[in-house]
């Protein structure tokens, strides 16, 4: 498919505008239906001014258009350092046209641009008020280059001339060139800036305006999720006490994890909580994917933080707990992190939050990156990782859904009543580590409860009182 065109008729030709399709905020426009990819070769041949085809050779342009041979890279993965870009520029004349140079231009820059806040002047202003001062404000600036290539599609002109002369017809004028192999950075459009690659054919005529199409190189620099340091779990937790001085009501807790660092587009990550309300008020957990981006220039720093994907949980009451077992977040369509960039910087957080009615959120916030390469057979290659970040902490066997629950303690079931009855009436005898092979404290814990009594249909300790039931029969 033709990506970009420009159709120029003799009027707008006479009047010195541009045929390119390209709109003045950066957009290409389309081919028409007319104009397809398919053009044939050259009908015309390039020649040198002649006695007929002189300076008054006044054809005119009918379509420039800038082709891409791999239309499926640019609107998927993109192209990665190393890479060959390939494509024909497509021109169509009515009329022999004289031609000065016909050029394609690659370029790649990372611009950061933003005008600071005047400050302001203490006392300026009416009664001593702080008031701006006047003047322009001041404004940041940076650039870096990744991609400068140029080059000529037509044969230079003979010697003595300045320009050659392209017959009546259609024409095709292939290119090819290689991106750096130096590591690029990922094409990113943000609040302050933006890292941008394109292609551009300009063509030149001696008397007449420069006309130009250009298209879009989508760049981006892989990221691996499969690498150990993007594989490690993170782990947080915090407390809060809720409340001012003396007035307080009581502390909120809570402890996070998420299995790995590094995610892709499109998939969901499983968070693992768990909340604890002590306090009188009542809470609602919250979980929320945050994109920061950060430009520098000129010494100085410019952030924008946006949040992009959200998730809510339940109210929890006073004197309760919840637990997210799993809770996904699935992450949008979003840029990969940028971190290669030394003027612009795209980072992701996941951050687990409680919101507390009268009081500042309690916030854990955990490091994210969004990587381009899924990672493979991740539960395998992650099982001997999670192992060795092991915490002491009860809330993480939450990361195993699959095992049962275990059943209660005996000691937290058994009534006081059954608690007497086997409690021992006399104390041991003081002289017993002598009959033991290590001190008694060893044993305690293992002594402190009898087994339970096994299952009989007789009680053993009837009541007093015998209730009877009246029991009816049906004939």
């Amino acid at each position: 498919r033709v990506r970009s065109s420009g159709v120029a008729n003799e009027e707008r030709a006479g009047a010195g505008l541009s045929a390119a399709g390209a709109c003045g905020d950066g957009r290409v426009l389309k081919l028409p239906s007319t104009a397809a990819a398919s053009f044939p070769r050259s009908r015309g041949a390039m020649a040198a001014a002649g006695p007929g085809l002189g300076p008054g050779a006044s054809g005119t342009v009918k379509t420039l258009a800038l082709v891409l041979e791999d239309e499926a890279r640019r609107g998927g993965s993109g192209y990665c350092s190393g890479d060959t870009v390939s494509g024909q520029v497509l021109l169509e004349l009515v009329g022999p046209l004289q031609l000065r140079e016909l050029r394609l231009e690659a370029a790649g820059r990372a611009r950061v641009a933003w005008s600071e806040s005047s400050g302001a002047v203490p006392g300026a202003g009416t009664w001593g008020v702080s008031a701006r001062a006047p003047g322009p404000r001041p404004r940041r600036e940076a650039e870096v280059r990744y991609l400068d290539i140029r080059q000529s599609l037509l044969r230079d002109p003979p010697e003595g001339e300045e320009s050659l002369i392209l017959l009546d017809g259609r024409h095709e004028f292939p290119f090819s060139f290689q991106l750096p192999q130096e590591p690029l950075v990922t094409s990113f459009t943000g609040k302050y800036g933006s890292i941008q690659y394109y292609v551009k054919a300009i063509l030149e005529r001696p008397a007449a305006p420069d006309q130009s199409v250009q298209t879009e190189l989508q760049v981006i620099s892989h990221i691996d999720i499969s690498s150990p340091a993007l594989l490690t779990p993170v782990l947080r937790s915090q407390e809060k006490m809720v409340g001012c001085w003396f007035f307080t009501s009581g502390p909120v807790s809570l402890s996070a994890k998420i299995e790995r660092k590094g995610y892709c587009n499109g998939e969901a990550i499983p968070i693992y909580a768990e909340i604890e309300n002590c306090s009188s008020r009542l809470i609602v957990p919250k979980a929320a994917i945050f994109q920061t981006q950060t430009y520098l220039a000129s010494g100085k720093t410019k952030t924008f933080r946006q949040m992009v994907a959200n998730v809510r949980g339940n109210h929890i009451a006073s004197g309760s707990t919840d637990t997210w077992n799993g809770k996904t977040l699935k992450i949008p369509p979003v840029s990969p992190s940028i971190l290669d960039c030394c003027i612009i910087r795209v980072e992701y957080s996941l951050a687990v939050y409680i919101h507390i009615p009268g009081a500042k959120k309690l916030m854990i916030e955990m490091p994210l990156v969004i990587g381009t390469i899924p990672c493979i057979g991740f539960s395998s290659r992650n099982s001997s990782i999670t192992s060795q970040f092991s915490m002491d902490m009860s809330w993480l066997a939450l990361t195993m859904p699959e095992h049962p629950e275990a059943p209660p303690n005996y000691a937290d079931v058994v009534s006081e009543e059954e608690f007497s009855r086997h409690v021992p009436a006399y104390p041991p005898p003081i002289d017993c580590e002598e009959q033991l092979c290590c001190p008694v404290f060893a044993y305690i814990q293992e002594f402190r409860f009898q087994p339970p009594p096994l299952y009989s249909e007789i009680d053993p300790h009837p009541t007093d009182v015998e209730e009877i039931q009246p029991v009816s029969f049906m004939l």
